[in-house]
């Protein structure tokens, strides 16, 4: 099997290479090293939503929607998965979708005003 640039090193040291490029703005390589990342410990939060917000910055609006319905079901109380989700939601016309997310986040994060 080949090794490529996205994919070499430990999983610690891919995990700071994606986190480079996504604060560089190079949402789409670090959704590149991400998803092998997830593939590999698909049960941690961290990696997956850090996917969710590159494919979310990088317009791939249904895999942003895809890894946040699975962080939501991972953990439910992921106050900013399901603000993400919401919001993944608008950008693709499904508002009354949205909502729903929208208000949990609001009301975990303890902003009851809002709900």
């Amino acid at each position: 099997m080949e090794t490529t640039y996205y994919d070499h090193g430990t999983a610690a040291e891919r995990w700071e290479r994606a986190r480079m490029f996504f604060e560089a703005k190079d949402y789409a390589a670090a959704a590149r090293i991400l998803d092998g990342l997830v593939e590999e410990v698909p049960e941690q939060v961290g990696p997956r939503l850090l996917l969710a917000r590159s494919y979310y910055h990088s317009a791939q609006l249904r895999r942003a929607e895809a890894e946040l319905r699975v962080l939501v079901e991972l953990d439910p109380v992921e106050h900013y998965a399901r603000l993400m989700l919401g919001r993944t939601l608008q950008r693709q016309g499904r508002h009354d979708e949205a909502e729903s997310h929208l208000r949990i986040a609001s009301a975990f994060a303890g902003d009851f005003a809002q709900v």
